[in-house]
């Protein structure tokens, strides 16, 4: 029980010092306004000391020396300084030990997200390096096609020859049944930029990916949450590492923002595209986390 009390407290440890951190700024805010009030009480308690020593300066000079006054002068200053410690002590002590909470809290949950960062940039290593050799051993149409799981889709259809007789001729049209990415969204009436228009969603759409790709282009990266919040979606944890990152001359990139609508091959995109549907689902092309990416980018740059 006592272990695994503790892996919790570990677990939350950075909620407890943030907590922590804000009730005792708070708490050493409300300990310094209410020491400010006794200050008053150590100022006369000098005052009156310094008084004594200057009077007896005046009537005691035979006894009482200047040298004497100096010295005595020194330690009522002293002795203030050491009273206004105690006082102000216990707000300033809580104050950096509140800012050490928060501090704190701050370094846990960098070192977090850094193992974090580095957990997922592994995973997409690793999947990436698997795409790699299913398409050296089979080609890039079936890596495609495993990855988007495109099936065929057949149709017959009758036509007239020259001669006026009818045959059926087959037609075979790829389309994408799979599960979409992780990164997916729904473009329909409940996002704030929907219009009951398909030729206004349409060109919304195309016009907000051709900026992303500008922006994309000028600035060398852009995080998915920066394309979630300009299309009028929430950020997520995962759209704060993952994006794309400007590099031509990586295979990783594909330098440029698609959101997996105008070039799909998914039979729900074709008709939204030609305005047959009202919303649709966009699908990101995403490099994969580009913390370590951009990293490195920036410092060649």
């Amino acid at each position: 029980m006592i272990r695994k009390t503790g892996f919790k407290l570990r677990q939350s440890s950075p909620e407890i010092l943030i907590v922590g951190g804000i009730i005792g700024v708070i708490g050493s805010a409300v300990m310094a306004c209410k020491a400010t009030t006794k200050v008053s009480e150590i100022q006369d308690k000098t005052d009156k000391q310094l008084a004594a020593a200057e009077e007896a300066l005046a009537k005691h000079a035979d006894i009482y020396s200047e040298e004497d006054y100096k010295k005595d002068k020194l330690i009522i200053r002293a002795h203030q300084v050491v009273d206004y410690a105690k006082l102000y002590g216990p707000s300033i002590v809580c104050g950096a030990l509140s800012i050490s909470c928060i501090v704190g809290s701050h370094v846990i949950l960098k070192k977090r997200n850094l193992a974090l960062s580095a957990a997922y940039a592994t995973i997409d290593k690793a999947f990436k390096e698997y795409r790699g050799r299913v398409a050296e051993k089979y080609g890039d149409d079936i890596d495609k096609e495993l990855r988007y799981n495109v099936k065929k889709l057949v149709t017959e259809e009758k036509v007239k020859t020259e001669d006026g007789k009818t045959k059926k001729v087959k037609n075979t049209t790829n389309y994408i049944d799979g599960e979409y990415s992780d990164y997916y969204r729904i473009f329909d009436e409940s996002n704030k930029y929907f219009e009951r228009n398909p030729q206004l969603n349409r060109a919304f759409l195309r016009c907000h990916e051709q900026y992303a790709t500008d922006k994309l282009r000028s600035q060398g990266y852009l995080f998915l949450n920066d394309v979630y919040k300009d299309l009028g979606f929430k950020p997520t944890r995962e759209g704060a590492i993952v994006g794309w990152v400007l590099d031509p001359d990586s295979n990783e990139s594909d330098n440029y923002v698609d959101f997996g609508v105008f070039e799909s091959q998914r039979p729900k995109a074709k008709d939204f595209v030609n305005g047959y549907e009202y919303s649709v689902v966009l699908d990101f092309n995403v490099d994969g986390p580009i913390l370590d990416r951009f990293a490195k980018f920036a410092k060649d740059w």
